[in-house]
């Protein structure tokens, strides 16, 4: 079997990346939770609770599950390479100034690596990096030193980083290095990065980099996220060499035009299908609206997912033209890419009312186990009524503080490792 690989939307899980909440949430106010891309503020000690019932109830079901911090803190000390790549990428002239970059480099690479770790999701304010400043007289030299209070953050937290699914997508016999739309999320790549080019369960495995090409995340310092992002919220790998793509509010059409590419390039995908979506905040991916259940079972709601347009890529005749059609509907699209006579349709539940708020609430955004086996928010009743009228097994959780970020079991797991159907 492979170490890594991603076959299916629906097949056996067996492997999966999740980042349990800490200190980076413990970071949001009430004056900063907007720019950070969440609700509201977090009880986190309560969302602690609620996201290790969630890694349970997988690990229950024979989910290898992998903690991010972890795997960072196992990076950092096994690898010296890896450990000054991060602290370089992260800390540079341009992010905390020219009289400050090399005292914060030494700085940073002077810390035990779980305490590393931990500041590189969790952000470091000059107050918690005041042995630093306590060292010379860097208030008379840098004007970063002098200006910044101690409540100022020399390292920006990055509380989304609780949604793995975001910042890398494998699919099928490799995986993306996504560049995220939103500032307050650019630097989440470069972690996962870090773990996947210098981990020695990674480092040693093979798998194909379908982007950036060979895994050179440097390229990012060249490009311009805004304009060509990519978000794993909107990737599936659904089988039958296909991959679905939401063109979303968080990924365009020239990070499909580069996945598509590489793709049939590797011959991993002979079908790429863009979902063209309405943007807003609501439904920023996807998988808000839509996610599998089954082999042959989709949720969806309505009121978003029937205005997809959805077009089919497919080669063209050399690699930098393809081959695209717009398709009749997507579901018609997603019933013929899986071979299944009927697709099996699934709305969010209740009335045009509660389906709103069990949308909003990530009803759709369910995460399977296996084929017709899912985990879902426990809030959102009628939609996991439905889903068990259908004939699915609804593993619910508490996620009343998890979902201020509108995200759900399917944004807060990155599968390493899942069969086909």
């Amino acid at each position: 079997m492979n170490q890594f690989g991603v076959y299916s939307e629906v097949g056996k899980l067996r492997k999966a990346l999740v980042h349990r909440p800490e200190l980076s949430l413990q970071r949001l106010t009430p004056a900063n939770h907007d720019d950070l891309l969440f609700d509201d503020v977090l009880w986190v000690e309560h969302a602690q609770k609620e996201h290790d019932e969630f890694v349970a109830r997988m690990r229950e079901r024979g989910v290898e599950v992998y903690y991010l911090r972890n795997l960072m803190a196992e990076t950092l000390a096994a690898s010296p390479k890896g450990k000054k790549a991060i602290v370089y990428r992260v800390v540079s002239e341009m992010t905390v100034g020219v009289a400050l970059v090399d005292e914060l480099r030494a700085y940073l690479m002077a810390m035990e690596p779980d305490t590393l770790a931990q500041h590189l999701i969790g952000g470091l304010t000059k107050g918690e990096a005041r042995e630093l400043f306590a060292t010379g007289p860097l208030g008379h030299v840098s004007l970063i030193a002098a200006t910044e209070s101690e409540n100022d953050f020399i390292l920006p937290p990055l509380p989304n980083t609780l949604f793995t699914r975001d910042s890398s997508s494998w699919i099928y016999n490799g995986v993306t290095l996504n560049p995220m739309y939103w500032p307050a999320r650019h630097l989440e790549v470069f972690n996962v990065g870090l773990v996947y080019h210098f981990h020695p369960m990674f480092r040693d495995a093979e798998f194909a980099y379908w982007y950036p090409p060979l895994g050179d995340d440097r390229r990012f310092d060249l490009e311009d996220f805004g304009k060509a992002s990519l978000e794993g919220g909107d990737v599936m790998p659904i089988g039958n060499k296909t991959v679905l793509i939401g063109m979303s509010e968080r990924s365009t059409g020239q990070m499909i035009e580069q996945v598509a590419r590489a793709l049939f390039a590797g011959g991993a995908a002979e079908r790429v299908i863009a979902c063209h979506m309405t943007r807003d905040r609501a439904h920023m991916h996807l998988d808000t609206i839509f996610t599998m259940l089954d082999r042959d079972a989709v949720t969806i709601y309505p009121k978003v997912v029937n205005r997809i347009t959805a077009y089919s890529i497919r080669p063209g005749d050399n690699e930098q033209i393809f081959d695209v059609t717009q398709e009749k509907s997507f579901l018609d699209a997603v019933q013929d890419a899986l071979g299944v006579k009927k697709l099996r349709v699934i709305a969010t539940g209740g009335d045009e009312y509660q389906q709103a708020r069990e949308q909003w609430d990530d009803g759709n955004n369910v995460v399977a186990l296996e084929p017709g086996v899912v985990i879902a928010y426990r809030k959102n009743t009628y939609t996991n009524q439905s889903f068990r009228q259908a004939g699915i097994e609804v593993i619910e959780i508490d996620g009343f503080e998890l979902g201020k970020g509108r995200g759900g079991g399917h944004c807060m797991t990155c599968p390493l490792l899942r069969d086909g159907i």
